[in-house]
């Protein structure tokens, strides 16, 4: 849902904002969201009354000139903050609608290169140089204190009570730093995974909670499946008959780096951006083919596309380039995708890819309504020199959002209950 300049917005706090956080929210934070979203973390943050409690009503007008960046931005720099942790964010829908921004605090220094997914998603972002400049620059010094005695006093060396008073109203409800935890869906089942490795090679109790959300972690970093992590666990199980966490990180970044020449995974998005909606109001086949290539992964579309079966390497390689070489939005893939599979025999090559992949990328197509009409106008260019040239050439199979009264003809019931499968499992 686009936010409107007239929407207002009130700024909430139930963390402890500290200025010291600053150059956590740089270094760390800015390379995964960028400056959009942070400026605008400190821009809401700014609302705040002298108690850092609560702003007061403001329109997002005012925070779009404040801020001097467009509205769609706005909601873009908003959706990352939201999706990493910093921002949670309440609608009440009306003539105009109302927003509710509640901020939180950034993750401590070890916390954050200590959760696999952030360390991952910073070392691709800024590099391995500059990443280990930034783990030293947190490290803490190591003193020598050789000589030294430790002479430190206890608590109950220095104080003692008068009597034993103790107060029964306990305040439990006070002020501190608050984190949102990232909010992730893995698609594997951890529970199919133990069952696969034996007893006598892992000890099955010490499988705790902080021990599965570490796989679960690495599982969607890496997009590995259950039979890849049964794999992957299993070389990384030590003299003890546990799960090393190291072992397990460094296995799951040298296979990785091994199939992707060298690459670590990088932060993108799953699907399209909601900025980036087109917001649907028929039920027209062609808005339901919109909707389903905004709403898929290129994953899960190139997925469907083989039955529901894993792509293959060389097919994620593209993906992977068309995302992050070329930066294109997901839904925008799907497009490309779904053209070429259809004029070109059903096969993904790079070569005929990138030709028209840069070309969409020059032209900075970011909507999937754009990609649609640009790849019809290519297929008549295509269809029309062709019949030029000879006659009787076999016009190759268009895609069904090619027939240009598409938009007239309702989908049938068949048709959505397929397209619904289709998009099911996202």
């Amino acid at each position: 849902m686009t936010t409107l300049p007239a929407d207002t917005f009130l700024v909430t706090n139930k963390t402890v904002l500290n200025h010291n956080d600053l150059g956590i929210l740089l270094n760390l934070y800015q390379p995964l969201v960028g400056n959009d979203s942070i400026s605008l973390y400190y821009t809401l943050w700014s609302y705040l009354d002298k108690s850092e409690l609560m702003s007061n009503e403001w329109t997002h007008y005012h925070l779009l000139t404040n801020m001097q960046i467009t509205i769609h931005e706005i909601d873009d720099a908003r959706i990352k903050l939201e999706a990493i942790g910093l921002l949670k964010t309440y609608l009440k829908k009306g003539n105009i609608n109302n927003y509710i921004y509640e901020l939180y605090s950034p993750m401590s220094a070890s916390e954050f290169i200590n959760n696999p997914i952030l360390a991952t998603a910073l070392y691709s972002a800024v590099g391995k140089l500059e990443y280990e400049k930034i783990i030293n620059f947190y490290k803490i010094p190591s003193l020598n204190l050789r000589g030294y005695e430790d002479i430190t006093k206890n608590f109950s060396d220095v104080f003692a009570f008068s009597n034993g008073c103790v107060n029964e109203n306990l305040i439990y409800d006070l002020r501190k730093s608050r984190y949102r935890n990232l909010e992730i869906l893995s698609k594997i089942d951890i529970n199919t995974i133990l069952s696969l490795i034996p007893n006598d090679l892992l000890n099955q109790k010490s499988i705790n909670r902080d021990i599965k959300e570490y796989i679960y972690n690495i599982a969607y970093i890496y997009n590995y499946d259950n039979d890849a992590m049964v794999s992957l666990i299993r070389n990384s199980i030590n003299e003890a008959h546990r799960i090393d966490k190291k072992l397990l990180r460094e296995n799951a970044d040298k296979y990785y780096s091994f199939d992707n020449l060298g690459k670590l995974p990088s932060l993108i998005y799953k699907n399209q951006p909601e900025y980036l909606r087109k917001n649907i109001q028929d039920e027209s086949k062609r808005s339901k083919m919109i909707y389903m290539f905004e709403v898929t992964s290129p994953y899960d579309f190139i997925s469907s596309k083989y039955k529901n079966s894993n792509p293959t390497n060389s097919d994620l390689k593209i993906i992977a380039h068309l995302l992050l070489d070329l930066d294109l939005k997901p839904g925008v893939v799907n497009v490309l995708i779904d053209y070429v599979l259809k004029v070109n025999n059903n096969k993904l090559t790079k070569s005929y890819v990138d030709v028209i992949a840069s070309q969409w990328s020059r032209s900075n197509i970011e909507t999937v309504e754009d990609a649609m009409k640009l790849a019809e106008k290519e297929y008549k260019n295509i269809t029309r020199k062709k019949s030029v040239k000879k006659d009787s050439v076999k016009v190759e199979k268009s895609p069904e959002w090619f027939d240009k009264n598409i938009e007239e003809n309702k989908a049938s019931l068949e048709e959505i209950k397929a397209l619904e499968e289709r998009i099911g499992s996202r």
